[in-house]
C-alpha cells in the first residue's frame, strides 16, 4: 500500500473529501473498494474521462479495488446539463455504447486473468442497468425518493442554473436519486466505500453518501466517503479535450491516433507540466526532470514528446505510437514517407492544410499552384519565390524547377503528396 491521498495531492488533482482524516486511515487499514461512474452519452469515451480513468488506475496501483461503473441505466437519463436539456437517446443505441465503454475501460485497469482466483486488487467492471432497470417506478418512489427532500435538490447548483432559463424536466431532476442509489448497490454487492469524480459530480457524490446513511446506517461496511478531482483548464483559456476539428476521442475510429498524439504534443509550455502529473505514470523526480528541460530548452519540447508518447501507447498500443512517431519524423523530413503505411499516412495529412484534386495524373496542376491551394503559401506568385528561394519540398525533395509538375511516381500509396515549406510548414494534396 502506498499513500494515494499524498500522491493526488502532489499530482494536484486533489479538490474535495468528506472526512480526509478518516479517509487516510480506510485507505491505510486498505484494500479499499471504491469507484467512479460513466455514462455512456457517446460511442466513445474522450480524452476529458482520462483524468478519473486515471485516478482509478492510480488507485489500484496503490493496493486498492477499483469498480468502472458503465451507465447503462443513467444512460437512458443523463446528468443534467448546466444549460440545456439532453436529448435522450434510444435503449438500443446506449446498450450498444455500454459494450464500447466497457471495453475501452477494461485497457486502463488490470482485472482477474481467466481460470484465477481474483486478487484484493484486481478491477471490476459493472453497469448499473443490471440494478436499476430491475427497479419498477413504485419501488424509486417508495423505497429512495422518500430519502430526498425536495428542498435539497432544488438548491443544488445544476438545478438552480437551469430553473432559471429554460427549466428542467422531472427526468433529468430524478437523475440524482439514481445516481445515489448506485452507491448503495456497490456499498452491499462489493463493500465499496469511495466514490470518486470531477468536483463538479461533489452533489451527486454527497447525495450518495447520505442515502447509504439513510438506507443502511453505514453498516456493515463502516463509513462511506467521496473524493473529487479538480476540473481541468487550459492556460490559454480553451475548453481542455477540444481541437479546432472537435473533440479527441478514444477511439481510433473517431480520432485517429496521428491526431490524438498531436493534440499532446502540442501542448502548451504552461500547461504541459501540470497535464503529466494528471496523465502520467512517471515519478516525481521524472517529471521535475522534463519540467527542468522545458524551462532551458522549451524548443526541444521535451516534455510533450514524454506526455505525448506515453498517452499514446497507454490508449492506442505501442505499434500505433512507434508508427505515429515515425510519420512525425518523416512529415518534417526526418524519416522515409515511402515506409509509411496508407492509413498513417493519410491520418496524418488530415491534420495539415491539405489540397483535394481529382483527374489523371498527367491534368493535374503544376506544384506551384498546389502549393497555393493547400494553403501553404498565399498565392502562385509567392510558390514560385518560395521554389526559386530553395523552400519548396515535394515528398521531402527539394524543388529546383518553377515549372514542375506530379508524376505518378510521385503519388506516395496511388492518391498522396506531401508539400513542405521551409522546416515547419507542412501541406499535404489527396488525389482521386
Amino acid at each position: 500500500m502506498t499513500d494515494i491521498i499524498d500522491e493526488l495531492e502532489w499530482r494536484g488533482l486533489l479538490a474535495q473529501t468528506t472526512d480526509l482524516d478518516e479517509l487516510r486511515k480506510a485507505l491505510a487499514d486498505g484494500p479499499v473498494t471504491l469507484y467512479c461512474g460513466f455514462d455512456p452519452t457517446a460511442g466513445s469515451l474522450h480524452v476529458g474521462h482520462l483524468t478519473q480513468i486515471l485516478t482509478l488506475a492510480r488507485f489500484q496501483r496503490a493496493g486498492h479495488r477499483p469498480i468502472a461503473l458503465v451507465g447503462g441505466g443513467t444512460g437512458l437519463i443523463g446528468d443534467p446539463k448546466p444549460n440545456a436539456e439532453r436529448t435522450l437517446n434510444s435503449p438500443e443505441t446506449v446498450k450498444g455504447w455500454v459494450k464500447v465503454l466497457g471495453r475501452q475501460l477494461s485497457a486502463f485497469l488490470r482485472f482477474t486473468p481467466e481460470g484465477e482466483t481474483p486478487a484484493p486488487d484486481d478491477a471490476i467492471l459493472e453497469d448499473n442497468g443490471r440494478w436499476l432497470a430491475e427497479m419498477s417506478s413504485i419501488e424509486l418512489l417508495r423505497d429512495i425518493g422518500k430519502h430526498f427532500s425536495v428542498n435539497q435538490m432544488l438548491a443544488r447548483e445544476t438545478v438552480k442554473s437551469r430553473l432559471d432559463g429554460a427549466g428542467m424536466s422531472y427526468t433529468e431532476f430524478s437523475y440524482v436519486l439514481l445516481q445515489s442509489y448506485d452507491y448503495v448497490e456497490l456499498y452491499r454487492r462489493y463493500g465499496c466505500v469511495l466514490q470518486t469524480g470531477g468536483s463538479d459530480q461533489w452533489g451527486n457524490i454527497t447525495a450518495g453518501l447520505d442515502l447509504i446513511r439513510r438506507m443502511d446506517g453505514n453498516e456493515p461496511h463502516g463509513p462511506a466517503h467521496g473524493l473529487t478531482t479538480n476540473l481541468l483548464t487550459k492556460s490559454d483559456g480553451t475548453k481542455f479535450g477540444k481541437t479546432e476539428s472537435g473533440t479527441v476521442w478514444l477511439d481510433p475510429e473517431l480520432t485517429s491516433p496521428y491526431a490524438f498524439y498531436q493534440f499532446w504534443f502540442n501542448t502548451d509550455d504552461r500547461d504541459v507540466v501540470r497535464y503529466l502529473k494528471v496523465f502520467s505514470f512517471r515519478s516525481r523526480e521524472e517529471i521535475e526532470e522534463l519540467e527542468r528541460q522545458t524551462l532551458e530548452r522549451p524548443a526541444a519540447r521535451a516534455a510533450q514528446r514524454a506526455l505525448a508518447e506515453e498517452l499514446t501507447v497507454l490508449v492506442h498500443g505501442r505499434e500505433e505510437c512507434d508508427k505515429v512517431v515515425e510519420a512525425s519524423k518523416a512529415l518534417f523530413g526526418q524519416g522515409d514517407l515511402g515506409g509509411l503505411d496508407s492509413a498513417t499516412l493519410g491520418a496524418a495529412l488530415a491534420e495539415v492544410p491539405r489540397a483535394e484534386v481529382s483527374g489523371p495524373v498527367d491534368v493535374l496542376p503544376p506544384v506551384v499552384d498546389l502549393l497555393a491551394e493547400t494553403g501553404l503559401v498565399a498565392s502562385k506568385s509567392a510558390a514560385r519565390r518560395v521554389v526559386q528561394e530553395g523552400g519548396a519540398y515535394l515528398n521531402n525533395a527539394k524543388l529546383t524547377d518553377v515549372d514542375a509538375r506530379v508524376s505518378a511516381e510521385d503519388l506516395l500509396h496511388g492518391r498522396y503528396l506531401v508539400l513542405r515549406r521551409g522546416k515547419r510548414n507542412v501541406g499535404g494534396v489527396v488525389v482521386s
